[in-house]
């Protein structure tokens, strides 16, 4: 959580209007239990495909973007809250699901990699990647990149897929739907700055 007296990331320009340090923690819980309820939210804009495991959500763009707007510490506990209500039971991920079998099943090496791509963007966004477009598709592209990294060996290894076979199933159908999010993220974040100054 930033101390700085500077504003390095999108959700600094609230924290920093707190009076006090306890409104400066309660602001600060407040983004990490908003970011954990909106990667759930996301989670359940669902599209199961029948040749995978893996089914089509919008998780991933509450992951990246949050953790660009929030940055590093802040996104990894807030995902790191959302797989720890996964496994007490909580049915949050992707198909209302929840319980130690998603966290330990096919997919968990995607809710590994989100806290992974968390603190990767969530760094990159507290050094200025946020703030135009091409440096927030580039963040995009890196956690991306992690998430799958860490999912696709997850998934090779559980269900015996040849790493080929998981990168079939478990990054290809995803591309074009990622790709298309990095952009939506690369409008709408630096937009959000423009507000904040025109404040």
């Amino acid at each position: 959580m930033s101390t700085q007296n500077s504003v390095a990331v999108l959700g600094d320009t609230w924290v920093l209007r707190a009076s006090n340090k306890t409104e400066t923690l309660i602001r600060n819980i407040g983004l990490i239990v908003g970011l954990t309820a909106f990667t759930a939210i996301c989670a359940q804009v669902s599209i199961p495909l029948p040749f995978t495991p893996v089914p089509l959500t919008l998780q991933t763009f509450a992951v990246l973007g949050g953790a660009a707007a929030l940055g590093a510490e802040r996104a990894v506990i807030a995902q790191g809250l959302y797989v720890g209500l996964i496994w007490l039971g909580l049915p949050i991920a992707a198909e209302h699901s929840g319980g130690s079998h998603v966290v330990y099943g096919a997919t968990a090496g995607y809710l590994v990699g989100f806290i992974i791509a968390s603190y990767l963007v969530g760094r990159m966004a507290q050094r200025g990647a946020s703030r135009n477009v091409l440096d927030t598709v580039a963040a995009f592209v890196v956690g991306s990149l992690a998430i799958y990294i860490v999912g696709v060996s997850w998934l090779s290894h559980v269900t015996s897929m040849t790493m080929r076979e998981a990168i079939a199933a478990g990054m290809i159908p995803f591309l074009i739907g990622d790709f298309i999010k990095a952009l939506a993220a690369g409008a709408v974040l630096p937009s959000a700055w423009n507000l904040t100054k025109s404040e």
